[in-house]
């Protein structure tokens, strides 16, 4: 798999017309899984092809499991700055639940070694909406997430999806999903103690003290071009999207039998976006965020179709326009899915 992932990052080094790396991530999968060994390959390949400007931001998934003082060390010598751990939650049953393979114990232990290592800028994942739990858990998990003082936590609601393993439960009614209201008491208690606690609600299901926002995951949600590799990774790079197989094994066996720049890369599709997928892209994105949606950098023909279907969600409560950007207010983050397909062309 790495290194079919180097043998794509040489023929896909000229996607992105700008070489310049101002940040790499290493997610979608267990790259804390990866030796050190498999990792400085990853990392010769990119400065190989790419230049990564000083200061860059760096960031590697960690599941708390995967942690050890061996592993840091190893991490930021090879140049990793930031590292996301994925905690989900403090809880012992609530874990098991998810199906995690760390206690909680460990993911009190995983953000003590990362910070005894040099590692200072940490993110960790938290879940709410489990059908296990309830509010007053949830909140001893966001108290705990508090006093690490740590500078970015992301909280995503627990989604039962069809053909997942809680999908099947929930259809045979092994499973009961946390109802609704449950699951906007618990996003509404997390928008108001972190922000008590100094974090920015920079989007929807992201918290940053202030400066301190993934500058990764801000550039997607700003438009900018981005290359993916691996198995499911995703690539933009400004007109349209592309997309590799998920099969591990095809993707590999695809990676060894391309020989030159004559063939179609056999791994990849690809889609050409339209005047209206971008503007709904970025009617998406960007009203997820702090940001807001400015109406001055709307294609000609868009902005005043978007103005006017934009009004009543103003005049409803759920958007704000506040020197000339439109903004969900605390009630619009409650639905902001539904706004946005409200606003698409």
């Amino acid at each position: 798999m790495v290194a079919a992932m180097i043998r794509e990052l040489e023929i896909r080094k000229d996607y992105l017309e700008e070489p310049l790396l101002h940040s790499i991530y290493f997610g979608g999968g267990t790259p804390s899984l990866l030796s050190g060994t498999q990792l400085e390959a990853l990392f010769r390949a990119i400065h190989r092809h790419f230049t990564v400007v000083e200061g860059a931001e760096i960031t590697l998934e960690a599941n708390p499991d995967d942690i050890s003082s061996d592993r840091l060390r190893v991490w930021k010598t090879l140049g990793i700055n930031r590292l996301s751990i994925g905690i989900q939650s403090f809880h012992e049953d609530e874990l098991r639940f998810m199906n995690r393979a760390h206690t909680g114990k460990e993911a009190l232990e995983a953000v003590d070694l990362a910070r005894g290592a040099g590692f200072d800028d940490l993110t960790i994942d938290l879940i709410y909406g489990i059908p296990v739990s309830d509010t007053s858990r949830w909140e001893q998990n966001l108290e705990q997430a508090i006093s690490f003082q740590i500078p970015h936590l992301s909280a995503y609601c627990l989604t039962i999806e069809p053909g997942t393993a809680f999908g099947n439960w929930a259809s045979k009614g092994k499973l009961q999903e946390t109802p609704d209201a449950i699951s906007i008491e618990q996003f509404l208690l997390t928008m108001d103690r972190l922000m008590d606690a100094g974090y920015e609600h920079y989007e929807i299901s992201n918290y940053a003290l202030p400066g301190r926002e993934a500058r990764h995951n801000s550039a997607y949600w700003q438009g900018a071009p981005y290359l993916g590799i691996g198995p499911s990774a995703h690539s933009y790079d400004g007109c349209g999207r592309q997309w590799n197989i998920a099969h591990n094994i095809k993707y590999v066996k695809a990676l060894q039998q391309y020989s030159d720049s004559s063939q179609l890369l056999a791994w990849i599709e690809e889609e050409v976006l339209s005047a209206e997928d971008h503007h709904n892209e970025y009617i998406l994105t960007r009203l997820r965020t702090a940001r807001g949606i400015n109406p001055d950098e709307l294609a000609t023909g868009f902005r005043e179709v978007f103005e006017n279907a934009v009004q009543v969600f103003v005049d409803q409560g759920h958007i704000v326009k506040e020197r000339g950007v439109y903004r969900l207010t605390r009630s619009g983050k409650l639905i902001a899915d539904a706004i946005s397909a409200e606003l698409f062309v």
